[in-house]
């Protein structure tokens, strides 16, 4: 099994994203998506620049994706998404249809934006070129397992196996409404939040992280302790999504859970003061997302 590190889907400075990168050459990381997925206002990099990582990483021996926007919203965000797509040196990660049709039969990876529930899906997205697919967040153990069984031959299965869970997308940037600004002029306020912005309910319970135009959970997702189960049910990949500290912690706690040379009990105790919040992992057991529940 393979740890994948997911795009960081926070608003960085270009010196910080660049160092981060950096410093995640000497972790065990096996394969690393890059690219703006959330919103097209975060300029601190471009393509090109992402395209200068990818080339410093895969040097380094990792597996480069490349991965497109969520929510398109405008021409230039359709220009991007097709020099992406047209991209000879790196895989795709497709988040939306769009994307699927504009890589025209080439192989790619089906993100989890995609929202694959049934085989018949799988099949049409593997005939489209799909070599790996990334479940659902909101699936379980049990809707995997059915699909792992009915899935086409060849294909890989990942999983979002850590960080804050997005939830869902939206035209409107609820970080610029927080500061009364509109989105047009948000004076890019996303960079105050580097692990989002806390939501909490009036009697002070956390409930939602609003990061730009996409909406988080604010609990992390944490399947450390599935390790085994994951791999009962043939996943192939296993995805990490940045925090803005400890991420190479994280990374090193799975490899070693992956390698059995910690108990995943012991690594899951280890990570808490590592995570920005509090752990869940709900929706693996066919719960609400935010329970936290034994195997």
């Amino acid at each position: 099994m393979k740890i994948a590190l997911g795009s960081v889907q926070y608003y960085w400075s270009r010196i910080t994203t660049m160092q981060f990168y950096e410093s995640m050459i000497d972790t065990p990381v096996d394969i690393v998506y890059l690219g703006e997925t959330v919103c097209s206002r975060r300029h601190e990099l471009r393509l090109p620049d992402w395209l200068e990582i990818a080339r410093m990483l895969a040097d380094a021996g990792k597996e480069v994706v490349l991965s497109t926007q969520v929510l398109l919203e405008s021409g230039q965000d359709l220009t991007t998404m097709r020099k992406i797509a047209a991209n000879d040196g790196f895989l795709v990660e497709a988040n939306d249809m769009g994307a699927v049709h504009c890589l025209d039969g080439k192989p790619f990876v089906a993100g989890p934006y995609l929202n694959v529930y049934s085989s018949p899906t799988l099949e049409l997205l593997a005939s489209q070129g799909a070599q790996r697919w990334v479940m659902p967040l909101e699936m379980g153990r049990e809707g995997l397992s059915q699909l792992q069984a009915e899935k086409p031959q060849n294909m890989q299965t990942e999983v979002f196996a850590y960080g804050r869970m997005p939830l869902a997308f939206s035209a409107r940037c609820f970080t610029a409404r927080h500061r009364n600004i509109p989105k047009d002029n948000c004076q890019y306020v996303c960079m105050d939040h580097p692990d989002g912005l806390l939501l909490e309910t009036r009697e002070g319970q956390p409930f939602l992280v609003l990061n730009g135009i996409q909406t988080q959970s604010a609990l992390v997702y944490n399947l450390i302790n599935e390790v085994q189960a994951m791999r009962d049910v043939g996943v192939d990949v296993l995805r990490i999504s940045p925090q803005s500290q400890h991420t190479g912690d994280i990374v090193q706690l799975f490899h070693q859970v992956l390698n059995q040379q910690l108990d995943s009990s012991v690594a899951f105790e280890t990570m808490l003061p590592l995570m920005p919040a509090d752990p869940c992992n709900g929706y693996w057991h066919g719960r609400p997302g935010q329970e936290q529940l034994v195997a």
